[in-house]
Order: C-alpha cells, then sequence, then structure tokens
C-alpha cells in the first residue's frame, strides 16, 4: 500500500509539474523587448495648481499633457516636463462642469472628456472653452452609465466605454447612436462580451481595441466591428495575474504609431507593451512611492517619439517612461 501511495503522488505530482510547464510556455510569454526607463515625474496630493487627488486620465499633444484631475473635478495642463499651464473646467454637473473626469482623447485641437459621474462626454477647446456635451443618464441608445473612455475616428464619430451599461457605443459626431458592442446591462466573458469596460483606443487603420476592465483582458475589433482578438490571461478568460500579458483590471489604453498596444494593468502597478497583434514586448513599473514605481496605475498616453506619460492615482502624480537608449 506504501509503494502504491508513494507512487501514485509521484505520478499526480508529474502531472502537475507538466501542467505548470505547459501553461508558463502557453500562457506566459518572455519579454522581446527591455522595460522603459524612468525620466521625471511631477505632482503631489492637493487641491493647488499642480497638485492632484486621483489622477485618473491622460492625453498627450506635441507640446502639452492633459491630466484628469478626478476628485478636484477638473482637468489640469502642463508642459511635457511637468510645468503648470492651466486648468479647464470646475466641478458641477452643468455645462462645461465635471463630476468625475476619466480617460481622455485629443482629436483635432478638440479635447474629449469621458464624464463618469455625469454620465457625458464634455468637450473643450485645448484652451479651455467648453464647446458641446454628448450624451446623458440611461441604458437607452445613446445614454450612459459612467462612461470611462472615448476614442475619436477620423470621419469624427465617437466610440464610447459604457462602464455599467457593459457596452461600447458607437456615436456619430452629433451624438446619435450608430451601433453597439456588447448586450446591454449584461456581464459576459465570451468574445464580444464585456464586464465593465473602462476604455477605447483606435489604430491608423480603424481596428477598435478595448479595454475590458474587469474581465482582465483587452479585446479588438474590426473597423466593422466584427471581432478579431482577445488577450490577457490564458484564453482572455476573466483569469487575472501579476504575469506577462495577464492583467489584474486593466483601465486604459494607448496606442503609438506603429501599432503597439500600451496598457495601464491596474492592480498590478504597472504599464504592458503590445505589439499591434496584442503579442507581449514588455513591462515596466512595480508597487511603492518611489520615483519609478506606482501606487494603482489608471492611465496611459504616448507622445510622438514614444515618451510613455502614466497618472499614478494612489502617490496623486505624473510618471513619464522613455525607451531604452533614447
Amino acid at each position: 500500500m506504501k509503494r502504491w501511495v508513494i507512487r501514485t503522488t509521484g505520478v499526480v505530482g508529474g502531472l502537475l509539474a507538466s501542467m505548470a510547464l505547459l501553461t508558463w510556455l502557453l500562457w506566459i510569454p518572455a519579454a522581446q523587448e527591455p522595460p522603459y526607463r524612468f525620466v521625471h515625474t511631477w505632482g503631489e496630493p492637493g487641491k493647488a495648481a499642480g497638485q492632484f487627488q486621483g489622477p485618473t486620465g491622460i492625453a498627450v499633444t506635441q507640446s502639452e499633457v492633459f491630466v484628469s484631475d478626478s476628485r478636484n473635478g477638473r482637468i489640469q495642463v502642463f508642459s511635457h516636463e511637468g510645468d503648470y499651464r492651466r486648468s479647464i473646467g470646475k466641478p458641477g454637473d452643468g455645462p462645461g462642469q465635471l463630476g468625475r473626469p476619466m480617460n481622455l482623447t485629443v482629436h483635432e485641437g478638440a479635447l474629449y472628456v469621458a464624464d463618469y459621474w455625469n454620465d457625458r462626454i464634455s468637450i473643450f477647446d485645448l484652451q479651455g472653452q467648453f464647446l458641446r456635451q454628448i450624451g446623458e443618464s440611461g441604458s437607452e441608445p445613446g445614454q450612459f452609465n459612467a462612461p470611462g473612455g472615448v476614442a475619436v475616428a477620423n470621419d469624427g464619430s465617437l466610440y464610447v466605454a459604457d462602464f455599467y451599461n457593459h457596452r461600447i457605443q458607437h456615436l456619430s459626431a452629433d451624438g446619435h447612436f450608430i451601433e453597439q458592442w456588447g448586450t446591454t446591462g449584461s456581464i459576459g466573458i465570451l468574445s464580444g462580451e464585456f464586464n465593465y469596460p473602462t476604455d477605447v483606443a483606435l489604430d491608423s487603420t480603424g481596428k477598435l481595441i478595448v479595454a475590458d476592465g474587469y474581465n482582465d483582458r483587452m479585446q479588438m475589433f474590426s473597423r466593422d466591428g466584427e471581432f478579431l482578438h482577445k488577450w490577457g490571461g490564458p484564453l482572455g478568460m476573466n483569469i487575472f495575474g501579476p504575469f506577462n500579458g495577464w492583467f489584474a483590471t486593466v483601465t486604459s489604453v494607448a496606442i503609438d504609431l506603429a501599432g503597439n498596444v500600451f496598457v495601464a494593468d491596474f492592480y498590478n502597478h504597472r504599464l504592458q507593451k503590445f505589439d499591434s497583434q496584442g503579442y507581449f514586448l514588455t513591462a515596466f513599473g512595480e508597487r511603492g512611492k518611489g520615483l519609478d514605481q506606482f501606487e494603482y496605475v489608471t492611465a496611459v498616453a504616448l507622445a510622438a517619439d514614444g515618451t510613455v506619460f502614466a497618472t499614478d492615482f494612489g502617490n496623486h502624480r505624473v510618471l513619464v517612461f522613455a525607451p531604452i537608449g533614447r
């Protein structure tokens, strides 16, 4: 009996080891690029100019950085070096006011703000003049329940991550409903379904990339709405973890000029970079209060030269990284 138990234990142990090795080989990819190097940081807790209370979104132009200062109900604007320039919006629910601004997009001289608490997209010019707003509270087509992010196509139409409605909406430039991905109010883990989506981005070919927040994965769709690919953990099926290519809640996505996809990996306190097909390239950042560390990274944006800007929610600041050798 003792020999049988030992033999059985050995077989089971071997099977488990083989399964662990297979999982590692299939679903934990090796880095193909070195991590990015830390450049500098700015910000501290507070309400004064240049201070933050839980920054949650970021967008970058050729010369400026726009940051969602969520709990202060405003967008703050800085130079790339972190010098404060101006503030956009103020707390409230009136036109041009902000509840909790989340992910940001700049398109053709306009700033698009996903306003989580006010259930709308607010649009400003880059100097801060309010232009218009799109959407209202609800679950009908063209309505929102806590939008988390917005992308703008070349024709001016909007793609919105509708967080509590578990869907992505495609709206015309003036806010009329065109189509949606996901079933309104229904959580799902299958392809084309969502679990609190947080952000969206469009690549240069028109493909739609979705940060499927609580499913701990990314999903990719063609410009015609066809599901193409998903990634994050085994089979992209809502399995979270700290490994390469896995996530623990995704909160923001940005795409560089080469089509590479950068993802804010919230509970893993890091940024991950993938190629245009979703294959893992590298990761950088870790938890802590050091100059190059995060306490919950919430958003990521890219400058044209490849510099990476990210919001550090818990440390109330912005961190900047650059590729090794630049």
